[in-house]
């Protein structure tokens, strides 16, 4: 009943109702923990895609030519350069657009 502990109503101190509502919770708890890995995914791509066009590109033909360069950067420091470190970001897409 302490795990149900700031519900409203019956789902706070009803045995059955409080099972049924932690459960659940537990479900929801377990699912999202995998929604949130694609959400920032999503997140960063759309980063990387705002921070790619100023350049001149978009996100795909940006990781196209990162691959292509050789260079092996991950998406959520790509996107954490693209918002705080512009000119770093500059400087690896100018790497990319030359090779």
């Amino acid at each position: 009943m302490s795990l149900t502990r700031g519900n409203f109503g019956g789902r706070a101190n009803v045995w059955t109702v409080a099972k049924n509502t932690f459960e659940k919770g537990l479900q929801y708890a377990y699912r999202d923990r995998k929604n949130k890995k694609r959400t920032f995914r999503a997140l960063w791509i759309q980063r990387i895609n705002a921070a790619a066009r100023l350049e001149g590109l978009s996100y795909s033909q940006l990781m196209g030519a990162l691959k292509k360069a050789g260079i092996v950067i991950n998406r959520k420091v790509l996107a954490d350069l693209a918002m705080n470190q512009p000119k770093a970001f500059k400087a690896i897409v100018d790497k990319a657009k030359k090779a």
